[in-house]
C-alpha cells in the first residue's frame, strides 16, 4: 500500500545477550496515530528509536517513507530529517534561549535563512501556546513549557512523522494536561504519530491503534476501541486492569 509510511520486518534487537526487541513487525500508515504501551522493560523506547536510527537492529528490516534503515549514513539522516522526536528528558540546550533552540536545526540542517527560521519557530511556540516563552531561557520554563518548547522544535524540521517517549513521564501531574493537549492538536492536525505512553485517557482521544508489548514482543495489536473494550491477551488483561 501506498500510503504506508513506516515498515517494521522481522526487526531484532539485542543489548549484548539479551535480546530488548523479538521479531517486531509493524506496518504504519500515513497520518495514522499509534499509541505503544506495556511495563517497564517491555522494549516500546528501543522499538521507537530504532525508527530514526537511535538505537540500531541488528536483525530485519525498516523502511521509513521509502528509506531503508541501513549502515548508509546518508540513508540516516534523510530518515532523521523527516523523523522528530519527543524525549522524556526535554534535551533543550540550557544555554540557548527557547527560539533559539527551536531555530537552531533548520538554520544548521536545513540551511533556512536566520529570519525565515525564526518565523517559523515562532509560529510553532504560539501552536503549543508558549509565544511568550520564545525569548527566555529553558532554565526558566516549567517542564511543561520545555516539553512543549521541545515539541515545537522537533515541528520546526517540518517532520512527516512524530515519535514521542513517554513524554509526560517527567512532568508533575499538573502539567501533563497541557503537554496532552498540545499532541492532541498535532494529531488533530493529521500529524503521523507513534506515542509510547501510559496515558490511557490520551490513547482513547488519539490513537487509531494500540500496540501492547511485553518482554520485547508484539502481544496484542487492535483498534482503539477494540482494544480497550475487548483485549484478547491474558497479559493486556492484566496491564489495562492495574492501570485504567
Amino acid at each position: 500500500m501506498s500510503d504506508q509510511i513506516i515498515q517494521m520486518e522481522n526487526v531484532n534487537k539485542w543489548f549484548d545477550d539479551f535480546q530488548v526487541l523479538k521479531d517486531i513487525n509493524l506496518e504504519v500508515r500515513q497520518k495514522q496515530k499509534i499509541v505503544v504501551c506495556g511495563p517497564s522493560g517491555s522494549g516500546k523506547s528501543t522499538l521507537i528509536r530504532c525508527i530514526n536510527r537511535l538505537e540500531e537492529h541488528q536483525k530485519g528490516k525498516i523502511v521509513v517513507d521509502g528509506i531503508e534503515l541501513s549502515e548508509n549514513t546518508k540513508n540516516i539522516e534523510q530518515v532523521r530529517a523527516e523523523v522528530g522526536m519527543v524525549f522524556q528528558q526535554f534535551n533543550l540546550f540550557p544555554h540557548l534561549s527557547i527560539l533559539d533552540n527551536c531555530s537552531l536545526a533548520p538554520i544548521w540542517v536545513k540551511k533556512i535563512p536566520k529570519k525565515q527560521a525564526e518565523e517559523q519557530a515562532l509560529n510553532e511556540l504560539e501552536k503549543v501556546q508558549i509565544l511568550d516563552q520564545a525569548k527566555k531561557f529553558p532554565g526558566q520554563l516549567s517542564g511543561g513549557q520545555q516539553q512543549r518548547a521541545a515539541i515545537a522544535r522537533a515541528l520546526c524540521m517540518e517532520p512527516k512523522i512524530m515519535l514521542f517517549d513517554e513524554p509526560t513521564s517527567a512532568l508533575d501531574p499538573e502539567m501533563i494536561k497541557e503537554v496532552l493537549d498540545a499532541m492532541v492538536n498535532l494529531a488533530k492536525a493529521g500529524m503521523t504519530m507513534i506515542v509510547v505512553t501510559h496515558e490511557m485517557g490520551f490513547a482513547k482521544e488519539v490513537a487509531d491503534e494500540v500496540i501492547f508489548m511485553d518482554e520485547g514482543m508484539i502481544v496484542e495489536k487492535a483498534n482503539t476501541k477494540e482494544f480497550f473494550a475487548n483485549p484478547k491477551s491474558d497479559r493486556t488483561k492484566l496491564f489495562l486492569s492495574q492501570i485504567l
